[in-house]
């Protein structure tokens, strides 16, 4: 595979962001060993903390000037900049990066992908409609960037499939790209000590695990109400709630926890990271994530990695895969369904249970590695006519190429 220089474009590389920032952090050792390097142009300020151990050169154009992500610094760069790469890779829509690289690519005839990292999803349109006739005055900005990239890209054929239903015109080289993450470095034992000294409460107990952002899409009000249903049949059963909280929802999750009556069972330990992360996931009995709206769930993949089995909703769009491996156990998002997810998973034989913790570390081994998303990125660079259309994610997908047609 010939290497290549590759320049990824995202608004900020805060780990409070999600997905793509840690994504992205997990694809620079991939791009490595194959033989390809990659920069990162982002909108944050210099000085941030969270950018001094970043595994790849930081082109850190900040600090915004406003909402939308504006920095004066990010196009002139781009601008002279994007010619010195062999592709441009934008991570996310809607906000100024995304415009700023477009425009930028174009100028130079540099050939440009787009991750949208699900933010073309039903969900967001039906949850936000006032904000929705607002991106629609944006829209023929964004069509633009799409309709212009190379490829756009997916992590899941269903984030693919239903791309195009809350915008129109809605034509663009889409492709499903395989995702995921890297094991994780270092020793299960040290990962759990590091766990344990962040939440001494749980050691020796059994507990179950969300790791991830909280904010009302990932279903955590829904979460708590179906413990409180099945914690007085499990009174050795805990829940940590870990993640970092920007909108400020926690104060209201606990109040409905204590309202519940499981507010000494629950836990908050905030943001969760390097070993104390994957501490968590390791000692976790299930993790559990009843979102709303996923395009992909890195941090099931990163449960997975652990061995850990998921207990996801539908609307994480990796679910029928997740069913097929035989991994996790889905159900609606929805309390009741919540409170299914939960109650199967503690009825489930020890036989059972042990053979779904075997199926998660095999799952993530065959279909969630990200030397395999570096590999298709630099490969699309290459012709990708002969890549046969069709392939089931669950097949372990290398390129599929599919016009956007809704």
């Amino acid at each position: 595979m010939p290497a290549r220089r590759i320049l990824h474009v995202i608004n900020s590389l805060d780990p409070a962001e999600g997905g793509p920032p840690e994504g992205l952090r997990q694809l620079a050792t991939n791009y490595r060993a194959i033989g390809s390097t990659v920069e990162v142009a982002t909108c944050d300020s210099p000085e941030m903390p969270f950018l001094r151990d970043a595994p790849f050169p930081v082109h850190a154009l900040g600090p915004r000037v406003n909402p939308y992500g504006v920095t004066r610094q990010l196009f002139p760069f781009l601008r002279s900049q994007a010619r010195n790469y062999d592709l441009v890779v934008i991570n996310g829509i809607w906000l100024f990066h995304a415009a700023a690289a477009a425009a930028a690519c174009k100028l130079t005839k540099t050939p440009y992908v787009v991750f949208t990292h699900g933010a073309l999803d039903l969900w967001f349109r039906r949850r936000y409609p006032l904000k929705h006739l607002k991106k629609m005055a944006y829209w023929p900005i964004q069509y633009s960037i799409l309709k212009g990239a190379k490829n756009v890209l997916f992590t899941s054929r269903d984030e693919r499939d239903a791309s195009g239903a809350s915008f129109w015109p809605n034509k663009w080289n889409g492709v499903v790209v395989p995702y995921g993450t890297n094991p994780p470095a270092g020793t299960p034992e040290t990962q759990i000590a590091s766990f344990l000294e962040r939440v001494p409460e749980v050691r020796g107990k059994r507990f179950l695990l969300f790791l991830s952002r909280i904010h009302e899409k990932k279903g955590i009000d829904l979460l708590i109400s179906a413990f409180a249903k099945v914690a007085p049949e499990h009174p050795e059963l805990c829940l940590v709630v870990a993640g970092p909280d920007q909108v400020g929802l926690a104060r209201l999750l606990k109040a409905q926890a204590e309202r519940c009556g499981v507010g000494d069972r629950i836990f908050w330990p905030g943001m969760l990271s390097g070993d104390a992360k994957y501490g968590a996931f390791r000692a976790a009995d299930a993790f559990v994530l009843p979102s709303h709206q996923e395009n992909f769930g890195i941090v099931v993949a990163e449960s997975l990695a652990c061995g850990t089995p998921v207990l996801i909703s539908n609307k994480v769009n990796i679910w029928k895969d997740i069913l097929a491996q035989g991994c996790g156990i889905v159900r609606e998002d929805t309390e009741a369904g919540v409170r299914c997810l939960l109650s199967d998973w503690l009825h489930l034989s020890p036989a059972a249970a042990s053979a779904m913790r075997r199926e998660a570390r095999h799952a993530f081994d065959k279909h969630y590695s990200m030397r395999r998303t570096a590999e298709v990125i630099v490969r699309i660079l290459g012709d990708t006519a002969d890549v046969p259309p069709g392939r089931e994610q669950s097949e372990a997908p290398v390129l599929i190429p599919i016009k956007s047609s809704f």
